[in-house]
């Protein structure tokens, strides 16, 4: 439940991923990367893109 509350506050600019309580960080990735296809808020560390830089 408070997993899905960190979603939402971090997909509506609220919060940044960074202020994700740390007990919550793999849980708030999942749902963003998994249920709301987001992967661009979650860190690469979390299975996410944030950060990455592409090569061209």
């Amino acid at each position: 439940m408070m997993a899905m509350l960190f979603a939402q506050r971090v997909i509506l600019g609220k919060c940044d991923f960074d202020k994700v309580p740390a007990k919550l960080k793999k849980q708030v990735a999942e749902i963003l990367v998994d249920e709301c296809g987001m992967p661009e808020l979650v860190p690469a560390e979390f299975g996410g893109t944030a950060g990455d830089v592409e090569a061209k």
